[in-house]
């Protein structure tokens, strides 16, 4: 088995209003998994980021600034395909809309003929989530592939629900089903098992899933803390209190934490008083993160 963690999913670009109602846009590098792989390398990991980039400037752009943090990118496809885009829409009360521009881009160019050879290589964690595992045909191309991951490592997945881009709950049940399924630690938010599973306990789909094979699942819950649960029973944690700047990146620090605490202590090792560990130190890098703007999470120094 090597150290490298593999990262695999979109880094894009959310084209944001400098204020609420203005039509006037910054360009800023953002993409759940990207931010994963950002938190890893930040934490001293050999972090290897799998996507596609582009050679236009906006992937140039996320490029630099995913090498700035120490991402390994010996594993990224490179074309002259465009970056996918999230146009974003404030309304005067700040709340976000997005249009997504994914179709034809490099972000979302998988083919088997690139991804690195998990036989060959054994990875020592896998982690992938968000929109590549829903949108085709790269889901269904990452699924295959990640299978025989499975074989050699554990899988971490994140949800991530982006209803704004299938809006299908069917379709979303399903797909997170078959994801779920191959994993090992699920991470989900409590807001995304509310619109996936509408009147559901949380807890109950936690547990399902654990029966399904899955070790551990970590249900995220903003500013109120996590909830983990095993075979073992379940164990919760509050939140840290921070001055909020916002939100960005927050939930993808806790997957970095998530794959930290996998390498350091075992799959095997989280549960009962070692996870309440876990998940304290997990709400306190998400705390971090919310304290800074944009997806900046901390190292491993910053989290003590």
């Amino acid at each position: 088995m090597s150290n490298e963690i593999w990262v695999c999913g979109e880094v894009l670009i959310d084209l944001i209003p400098i204020a609420p109602g203005s039509n006037e846009k910054k360009a800023i590098v953002g993409g759940g998994p990207a931010n994963t792989a950002k938190a890893l390398a930040k934490l001293g990991f050999d972090a290897c980021f799998i996507d596609g980039i582009s050679s236009d400037a906006f992937g140039q752009s996320a490029k630099a600034e995913l090498l700035a943090d120490g991402v390994n990118l010996k594993y990224a496809h490179y074309s002259d395909k465009g970056t996918c885009t999230a146009d974003v829409t404030l309304d005067l009360n700040g709340s976000a809309s997005y249009i997504f521009t994914i179709d034809g881009t490099a972000t979302f160019d998988f083919t088997p003929d690139w991804l690195p050879d998990p036989y060959e290589i054994k990875p020592a964690v896998f982690h992938i989530g968000t929109l590549v595992t829903i949108v085709e045909p790269a889901a269904a191309i990452l699924h295959d592939w990640a299978c025989k991951i499975a074989d050699v490592a554990p899988i971490v997945y994140d949800p991530n629900i982006r209803s704004s881009v299938v809006g299908d709950r069917d379709l979303y049940q399903a797909n997170v089903a078959k994801w779920a399924a191959i994993s090992s630690v699920i991470k989900v938010s409590d807001d995304d098992l509310a619109w996936l599973y509408p009147g559901a306990n949380p807890i109950d789909i936690a547990e399902g899933w654990i029966a399904d094979g899955a070790a551990l699942v970590v249900i995220t819950r903003g500013a109120n803390g996590l909830i983990g649960v095993t075979a073992h029973g379940q164990t919760e944690v509050p939140g840290v209190k921070v001055h909020v700047v916002d939100t960005v990146g927050a939930g993808d620090t806790v997957g970095a934490i998530l794959v930290e605490a996998i390498v350091e202590k075992g799959l095997i090792n989280l549960h009962s008083e070692e996870l309440t560990n876990v998940l304290h130190r997990a709400a306190k890098a998400a705390a971090i993160t919310c304290s800074r703007a944009g997806a900046n999470p901390p190292t491993k120094a910053e989290i003590g």
